[in-house]
């Protein structure tokens, strides 16, 4: 039985390099200059939350590059999706894109990644945490969200409450068909739907942009994804800064792409020559440095429709 006089807790023993607690992220408030956050990989992320029955938008936990690990400190069933970064509990594997039950005192712990880079942790019911901005998603470069409401990432001794709940038993874990478990070691083609700014470049340009092949950049992170290969010709003009949109492929005057993503800038000025597909992102999200990368033209009213069909799904 639940008991309502209960706070329970998992604690962090050890956060590995970037783990950050998120929900869907923040709309409504660019014109403060705040960007959505969120999950980069929001495929992996609701996926999680799905496969335990939750709500949409609920609180789950961000792990990237792995070496994360954590104490169960009460008894709860939970959810991991996205990356294989050899997620274990006491040191037996678990089965990624599944759900499982864990006990108070056991030990999840995460490796190295093997097959993508992120991996999202979700448990039922979510993660109680403090929201600012209507959304606990920690950004960690606008110092909001999080744990403690600065956008800090886990930080070791820290305690992530969640909302208690009962244990199914006998329990049955609740799985990801295969068809729609991605294999993120192969090589990323992401659909692109060209923006009013795209008159802008040539078409030798563009069919740089379509034809070369570009590797993911180490400098690539969360705001963004830099991509090295055949410098694209940027337009010799001056901009005026604007909103920049989920998924904008800036071309700076080095010719090098940046396909921006949850934690970008609100305003920019580089030319940019469209909008990676929303339903292609999550792929980019899970490439590791020195990823193969290409692009082709998207068909917008078509990819619009694929996206509607996953958000309808989930329940966005």
């Amino acid at each position: 039985m639940v008991n309502s006089a209960v706070t329970p807790t998992i604690t962090v023993i050890k956060p590995g390099p970037l783990s950050l607690i998120q929900d869907f992220g923040r709309f409504g408030v660019a014109h403060l200059g705040l960007t959505q956050g969120g999950p980069v990989d929001d495929y992996s992320y609701s996926w999680a939350n799905h496969l335990l029955g939750n709500p949409v938008n609920r609180a789950a936990l961000e792990v990237t590059l792995g070496q994360c690990v954590l104490r169960i400190d009460y008894d709860c069933e939970m959810a991991l999706c996205g990356g294989d970064l050899q997620a274990k509990l006491d040191g037996k594997p678990l089965d990624n894109w599944s759900t499982f039950q864990a006990f108070k005192g056991q030990i999840l712990s995460f490796g190295k990644a093997m097959n993508g880079l992120r991996s999202y942790i979700a448990i039922k019911g979510g993660f109680h945490v403090p929201m600012t901005m209507h959304s606990c998603a920690t950004v960690t470069r606008e110092k909001i969200g999080g744990l403690n409401q600065d956008g800090q990432a886990c930080q070791k001794g820290q305690t992530i409450n969640f909302i208690q709940h009962d244990l199914c038993r006998p329990f049955k874990a609740v799985s990801v068909t295969f068809r729609y478990q991605p294999d993120y070691n192969l090589p990323v083609n992401l659909r692109v739907i060209e923006s009013y700014q795209s008159t802008l470049f040539s078409e030798s340009a563009k069919k740089t942009l379509y034809n070369a092949r570009y590797l993911v950049d180490q400098h690539s992170n969360r705001m963004g994804y830099r991509l090295s290969g055949d410098p694209i010709t940027s337009p010799d003009i001056t901009l005026l800064s604007e909103g920049i949109a989920l998924g904008a492929i800036q071309i700076p005057p080095d010719g090098q792409p940046i396909v921006l993503l949850n934690d970008r800038q609100t305003i920019g000025g580089y030319p940019k020559v469209g909008c990676v597909a929303r339903i292609d992102l999550p792929r980019l999200a899970q490439a590791k440095t020195g990823h193969a990368i290409t692009f082709s033209k998207g068909d917008r009213l078509g990819l619009q429709e694929v996206w509607c069909q996953w958000a309808q799904f989930f329940g966005y």
